[in-house]
């Protein structure tokens, strides 16, 4: 097959593929974004068609494939503006932050599980990145960041939870509580 040029099937057909994305999304940076990104597959992958006159189909089905795509992927993780997630931000003050102490925090970590308590040491105390953490833990990447915000989450809770109470609520777990679970 002889080279296509980039910029001759980027001038031919930008136009319609933008106006296809557009009545798919609806979004004029929605549907700018999926052209270009079947305008990149294409800059990849187009040396692979075999016939230049199936390029037209090849492109309308990479932006529609892409559409799907990134609509499963939205579906899936639905993004929340932080007006509409704020009722679930738990509330934590300055003199809070200040009167804990690392006794304290070392404390309420303790009593974290151990399966969110370990990838949020090697994140914030070991300094490890998120892929660092899931070669060490044998588990996806994904999977270490939702167990580092559970486990952030956790912590947080035990420490507000003592915010009106006595520091000393939160103490380190005796070696028998620990063999215990608890």
């Amino acid at each position: 097959m002889a080279e296509l040029d980039f910029e001759e099937i980027v001038d031919k057909h930008y136009t319609m593929l933008y106006r296809f994305a557009l009545t798919l999304t609806h979004n004029v940076a929605n549907a700018s974004d999926l052209t270009q990104q079947t305008f990149y597959k294409w800059a990849i992958k187009g040396h692979q068609l075999r016939d230049p006159k199936k390029l037209k189909a090849w492109l309308f089905t990479t932006l529609h494939r892409e559409f799907l795509s990134t609509r499963r992927f939205e579906k899936s993780h639905p993004h929340y503006g932080v007006d509409i997630a704020e009722s679930e931000i738990p509330t934590v003050t300055a003199d809070v932050v200040n009167r804990i102490d690392a006794s304290v925090a070392v404390a309420a970590l303790e009593r974290i599980d151990e399966l969110f308590r370990v990838p949020l040491v090697l994140f914030h105390l070991e300094d490890y990145s998120y892929k660092e953490i899931a070669e060490i833990l044998e588990i996806p990447i994904g999977t270490v960041m939702s167990r580092i915000s559970r486990g952030r989450n956790q912590l947080l809770k035990l420490l507000t939870e003592c915010e009106g109470e006595s520091k000393a609520k939160i103490v380190p777990l005796s070696p028998q509580q620990k063999n215990q679970g608890l």
